[in-house]
């Protein structure tokens, strides 16, 4: 494998790309050039916030060919172009063999969720202590239990498992992503479990991760949410959690209970208005910049 590196400003970045695309390159990255730097600037806003600027100043661009003479071919091609004018060709070099797939498996460890609930990615061991797991590998949907928002529901349901008194009910995970809290629920002694999304590779995802861990669930859209749950789950963004609030109080039955997340400290009171017509919210987690929020109807 061959790298071919340039430095290209923010208006040269999408016609560079796509002849990148059309010379054969087998990815293309393009990352800040000036990161790490006193030059750097911030792209991505705040989720839901529209982001400051479309591109970075000078970005490095960095695409992959199988062998050298494609590599070589390209940047000749390049260079010749109306559309590199004031773009630059950094280096060409050798990509060392590696086991990428190991090399990729090494960066997901096992997360711990409490001290005996653990998610832990197929290819590791699972860890001492753990009596509940969920066995997840990264993927497109969100939801492997590294983000904050993903653990603080995770412990919501750990530290109210009525696996006991049998008092789960119906659940509902609203924006399931990786079908994470479903299952999560169904380790805790959830039986009755709807989760629902937007995105039918997230519902296909959730399906195929709810069977490797062994566990039962209706996955689908959001149109299979019916009816009155013990608890709802959703791990979205303020935004549409706001725009949602009429539908998932709906969904919650007297004394059942509410558990959002995606939620950034900053914007407790905006949900705490957004749903004050139905149930009052309050801040039950937080962790990083980023709360959990729930409610009892």
């Amino acid at each position: 494998m061959f790298e071919l590196t340039l430095l290209c400003p923010e208006p040269r970045i999408e016609d560079v790309s796509d002849a990148l695309d059309a010379l054969d390159a087998l990815s293309v990255s393009v990352e800040d050039a000036d990161a790490q730097t006193e030059a750097e600037q911030a792209l991505f806003g705040e989720p839901g916030m529209p982001p400051p600027k479309e591109g970075w100043q000078r970005s490095r661009v960095v695409a992959l060919f199988p062998t050298e003479e494609a590599a070589t071919e390209a940047r000749n091609l390049l260079v010749l172009q109306d559309f590199f004018a004031d773009c630059a060709v950094v280096a060409l070099t050798r990509v060392p063999d590696e086991d990428w797939v190991r090399l990729t498996q090494s960066q997901f460890a096992p997360v711990e969720i409490t001290p005996s609930f653990w998610i832990v990615p197929t290819w590791h061991e699972l860890p001492a202590g753990a009596t509940r797991s969920i066995r997840l590998d990264p993927g497109l949907a969100f939801g492997t239990g590294t983000h904050p928002t993903t653990r603080m529901c995770l412990r919501w349901i750990a530290r109210h498992t009525p696996v006991a008194d049998g008092t789960w009910g119906r659940v509902l995970d609203y924006g399931c992503g990786s079908g994470i809290l479903a299952i999560g629920a169904a380790k805790h002694g959830a039986t009755q479990i709807d989760a629902v999304d937007i995105d039918p590779a997230a519902v296909e995802s959730a399906a195929r991760n709810a069977d490797a861990n062994g566990v039962q669930m209706r996955t689908g859209l959001p149109d299979l949410a019916q009816g009155e749950y013990a608890v709802v789950l959703a791990n979205i963004l303020a935004t549409p959690l706001k725009v949602l609030a009429p539908l998932l109080c709906a969904h919650v039955h007297a004394g059942g209970h509410l558990v959002l997340a995606g939620i950034l400290e900053r914007q407790a009171e905006e949900l705490q208005q957004a749903y004050a017509p139905w149930v009052s919210l309050q801040v039950h987690d937080s962790e990083d910049g980023w709360i959990l929020m729930t409610a009892q109807r």
